[in-house]
């Protein structure tokens, strides 16, 4: 279904198809961000006129275990050209997890003036749309933040914890051989950064890509999406829901799904995940 406003969603507003990004290439009230996990896929061709967003050197303190503060956040948005009134349109790799993860972390600033390209690099690249390897230069801006609120869409471990002991959903987004605790990563990826396997108590198995259209990663309908989520695992749209994954950028994917695209209003994502709980001393895990 290539539609999006035929799709169900709850906010169909979050997501925009290739066609409209094709049609505002060069619309200055848009600003096109690219955030992969391959560092080197933007030097090698992006959507002309797009800037990227490098998930380490420019979301993540450099120093703490963090993300970057607000004044970090406005040298940022200032670097890229970015006002406080433009649309932020984030596509990657991946079926868009960095993007979904970009998306995320500019929510901790406010900036709800977003959306994904359904499909991200993948669907742009099979429909053979230009890329270029130019990079462009915007005038600076000056951007202004509030104080990066991490109340609304971010959870910390013991707040996971008080999560567990009263019983509330949380949704580990891995494969299902790194929630039973056989692999400590994805397949072919390195396995270290946990000292233990599992999955934290209580969680329901419900891997990320279960939500994407496998062939171009695109989302599925909202009628999809509620027979995964709701119908199979019983969530409900008033629930009070944490997602996590190994380091939060996968269940970010299922953050932006939760949120946006079915209107779920508390979902938090825990980006500590499972290198936090799998090393944490005294924290239960299941297997």
């Amino acid at each position: 279904m290539s539609d999006i406003s035929q799709r169900g969603y709850a906010n169909a507003d979050a997501l925009v198809s290739t066609d409209w990004v094709a049609a505002h290439l060069n619309d200055p009230t848009i600003r096109i961000i690219e955030s992969n996990e391959d560092p080197l896929l933007y030097p090698s061709g992006h959507i002309p006129g797009a800037v990227q967003v490098d998930w380490t050197t420019d979301l993540n303190d450099p120093l703490r275990r963090d993300y970057l503060n607000k004044a970090g956040f406005e040298a940022l948005m200032s670097r890229i050209g970015v006002t406080n009134d433009m649309t932020v349109v984030f596509y990657g790799d991946k079926n868009n997890w960095w993007a979904c993860y970009a998306f995320w972390v500019f929510q901790l600033f406010g900036h709800s003036n977003a959306k994904v390209v359904d499909g991200g690099r993948l669907k742009w690249e099979k429909e053979n749309r230009p890329l270029t390897r130019e990079v462009p230069a915007y005038a600076a801006t000056a951007y202004t933040a509030p104080a990066r609120d991490d109340g609304r869409v971010r959870a910390f471990r013991d707040q996971v914890l008080q999560h567990v002991e009263a019983n509330l959903p949380l949704v580990d987004v891995r494969s299902p051989d790194e929630f039973s605790g056989k692999l400590l990563h994805m397949a072919n990826y390195p396995q270290e950064g946990a000292l233990r396997g599992g999955h934290i108590p209580g969680a329901k198995s419900v891997p990320w890509a279960r939500a994407a259209n496998p062939e171009d990663g695109t989302f599925k309908s909202a009628e999809q999406l509620r027979a995964i989520y709701e119908q199979e695992q019983g969530l409900k749209a008033g629930d009070d829901i944490i997602a996590y994954c190994r380091i939060g950028e996968r269940s970010s994917h299922t953050w932006f799904v939760l949120t946006h695209l079915l209107g779920y209003p508390k979902v938090r994502n825990y980006d500590g995940s499972w290198t936090e709980w799998g090393n944490s001393v005294g924290v239960p895990i299941e297997k």
